[in-house]
This record gives C-alpha cells, structure tokens and sequence, in this order.
C-alpha cells in the first residue's frame, strides 16, 4: 500500500502543474484582463487610485496623446507612462511563461500574493470565506445522507418491485436537474418570487441577527440556509442511493444471511443487526468524496444565486474583475484539497474493506 500511496503523491505534481498551465493559457485569451480593468474604472468617473496600490499612485493621469498607442482598450486618453507603470506593478512587463514560472514557485512555497482591488492577502481572503462553503458543504453532504441511505435500504429490500422503478426515475430525474436551474426554481416558487414567501431571497443570516437570542439565532440560520443545502444537495442522491441499493444487494446474497435467517431471525433483525453494519462500510468510506464534490461543484453557482459570502462567490466575482491572484491561489489550492481527499478516499475504503487493493492496479 506504500508505494500505491508514493505513487499517488508523486502524481499529483503533473496533475496539479496541468491544471495550472491550462488555466493560465486560458486567461492569455480571456479579453479585459486586470490592466484594462483598472483602466476602465479610470476613465469612469471617481478617485482616480482607488481601486489599487503601489507605485502607479505616483503617475500623473492627466490626459495625453500617447496613450493610443497602448495595446490595451482601456487605455484611450491617458499617458503611455502611466499605462507602463501599471504592467510594471503588477508583473505584465515580463513574458507570458515566466509568469507562469514565477507563479509556480510562489504557489509551492504556498505564497499566494495578493489581492489586485481588495488590499488583502488571498490566504486571509479564502480563510474568511470558507466557513460559508463548509458550512454549506456539510449540510448538504448530510442531507444526502440522511435522505439516500434509507431510501436505498427500501430499495434493495424491494429490488425490482414497482417502488424500486418509481424511485429510480425519480433519482434520475433529480440527478439530471442542473443545480442552478433547480435553485432559480426554488426562488421562484419559495422565496418571494411568482408564489410564495417561505424564504429569504439571499444572504445567511438577517439584518436583524444581532438584536436575537439564542434560539432565535440558531431558527434565523437554519431558515437562511434551508433553500441553498437543498438546491446543492440534489445532485448527490442518486449515487449515494444506487450506491447504498447496491452495498445492501450484494450482502444480502452472501452466505452469512441465509444462516442467519436459517436460524430464525426475523427479517428487520438480518437487516439491521447483520446486513447494515456491513454494508455501510462502503457508504460511509464515500463521505470524503461526496463532500468535496458537493463542495466544488456546487458553491460557485448556489453561492452566487443566494449571494453567500463563501468561496464560490469570491471565485466568481474574482473572475469577472479578472483579479488573478485569487483565481489563481484558489484554483492551486483546491486543485492540491482534492487530489489530496481522493487519496483519503481510497485509503478509507482499503480500511473498511481489505479486499480491495490499490496496490496491483494502474494509477
């Protein structure tokens, strides 16, 4: 198991150098970067520096002539030097792939930089952003729990009956409901929007979660988060209740079950006192894997919609102010979070079923 382990580890550098090289390129295409970002707030209207920091705060801005030769769209009407200035500052004056390289070496001795509009470091910035999406992440992995375990216990207790073929299309059916359009869906009919007022419309907690007590706190919160667990969480039913159906089939045939019921037992005893607690091995090995899926591929839309203030808000308005160290500091670290938890995840179900083994098999 060790060296499937060393093997694993070593995988996620090219893995993870990938992920970065691809992104990177991409943005090199994506027009309107930081620079021309700033520029454009520029020549809006306000405090002319604002908006960042550094030596570029020095420049005159007055209006000049030589700005037409800059490459950048944002930079009608304003000096050529100033423009220089701003590439200077924040690293545009050097070529595409030493860049990169900088970055790299940054990002290994985890120094993630700073924030272009924000004045923060990203580290302090994802640190003051993640409960949100943990918190997020947990209660809808639970939920899935809660709900798809029993479910796929009926199941597989009722295998092939009509019960089992409703519920299969009706987790099929959830499953193929994109979350966004399902938490669009949920506004729509719960929270003010053509129907009813059940809900708030965004945010976590009220205006008002200061003046309440305790109890009124913890009702506030739960009625804040009901609509965004269940909008993230709908997607990860269907596996988990196939997976469970299909943990219960396979350990309901096996020979100790028909000793036991050989014996007499009852059925719910089989069930709950031998079955179950075999089965659910594997379930409960899958946990670190439903989460991180849940977590990933769920925070930036549902975030977004309900405007919570967790990771995947940041990540999406960091994207559309092209604020690169924080797309870029996020995307390394959550690339590094889950490359590490599939591993976790393997090595879970290696110690709840030692019949498995990584160790023979291709990487």
């Amino acid at each position: 198991m060790g060296s499937y382990i060393l093997r694993r580890l070593l995988l996620i550098i090219p893995t993870l150098f990938g992920i970065m090289l691809i992104n990177f390129t991409l943005t090199q295409f994506v027009p309107g970067g930081p620079i021309e970002q700033i520029l454009a707030r520029l020549e809006g209207a306000g405090d002319v520096f604002e908006s960042f920091s550094g030596g570029a705060g020095d420049v005159d801005v007055s209006i000049g002539s030589d700005a037409s030769d800059s490459g950048y769209i944002g930079a009608r009407g304003l000096p050529k030097e100033f423009i220089e200035d701003l590439e200077r500052e924040f690293g545009f004056d050097k070529p595409a792939h030493i860049r990169f390289f900088n970055m790299m070496w940054n990002y290994l001795r985890f120094d993630f930089g700073e924030s272009y509009f924000r004045s923060i470091s990203v580290v302090d910035l994802v640190i003051e952003k993640m409960p949100v999406s943990i918190t997020l992440g947990l209660w809808s992995t639970l939920i899935a729990y809660v709900i798809s375990i029993p479910l796929g216990i009926g199941k597989a207790v009722r295998d092939g009956t009509s019960f089992d073929t409703w519920t299969s299309g009706l987790i099929i059916v959830a499953y193929a409901i994109p979350g966004f359009l399902f938490a669009i869906l949920l506004l729509v009919l719960l929270a003010g929007g053509t129907y009813l007022q059940w809900f708030p419309l965004r945010g976590l907690t009220s205006e008002y979660w200061d003046e309440l007590s305790v109890p009124g706190k913890v009702v506030d919160y739960f009625w804040h988060i009901s609509l965004p667990v269940i909008a993230s969480s709908i997607g990860g039913f269907a596996t988990l209740t196939l997976l469970t159906k299909n943990s219960f089939l396979d350990e309901i045939k096996k020979q100790y079950v028909i000793t036991a019921k050989a014996k007499g037992l009852s059925e719910r005893r089989v069930l709950y006192g031998h079955i179950f607690r075999n089965a659910m091995l594997i379930v409960i090995a899958g946990f670190p894997g439903l989460f991180i899926g849940i977590f990933f591929g769920s925070s930036l839309i549902i975030e977004t919609i309900f405007s919570l203030d967790g990771l995947g808000r940041l990540g999406f308005e960091a994207t559309v102010a092209r604020d690169y160290p924080v797309i870029f500091g996020t995307l390394f670290a959550f690339g590094l979070v889950g490359l590490l938890v599939g591993i976790i995840s393997d090595l879970m179900y290696v110690f709840v079923d030692p019949r498995i083994d990584f160790e023979h098999r291709e990487v």
